[in-house]
This record gives structure tokens, C-alpha cells and sequence, in this order.
């Protein structure tokens, strides 16, 4: 297998853990929410919504990169 032709499963397993990561990220903001620390939970939300706006794009991507030629 070429470099090249890793780069696409590369990616995408990146993109894997970077939602895994935001889901984590979420539950630990609501159980900081949950101890009544609201403006925290908002900042790590509203940093999280990076993520979301990126997703489309990543996942519109990655389905060129991964198909076949």
C-alpha cells in the first residue's frame, strides 16, 4: 500500500477521535452544569460547537478521499 493511500483511513480515524473527544467533552460539561457551574458549561459548549460546524465538511471530505478512483 502506498503512503498516499493511507491518508484518507489516516483522516478519517482522526475524525473518529475527535468526536469521541466532543462526546466525552459534552458529558463532562453537563456534569459541571449539574454542579451549578453553568458559565463553564457554556464556554466548553460554545467551544465545542467549532467542532459541529466543521463536521459536515470533514465527513464530505473524507467520502472523496475514500472513493475509489
Amino acid at each position: 500500500m502506498l503512503n498516499s493511500d493511507l491518508l484518507p483511513s489516516l483522516l478519517f480515524k482522526i475524525n473518529e477521535n475527535q468526536l469521541a473527544l466532543e462526546a466525552a467533552i459534552m458529558e463532562l460539561s453537563n456534569w459541571v452544569e449539574a454542579r451549578g457551574a453553568t458559565d463553564i458549561a457554556d464556554n466548553i459548549r460554545g467551544a465545542l460547537d467549532t467542532i459541529d460546524k466543521n463536521e459536515e465538511f470533514i465527513k464530505l471530505t473524507l467520502a472523496v478521499l475514500m472513493a475509489p478512483e
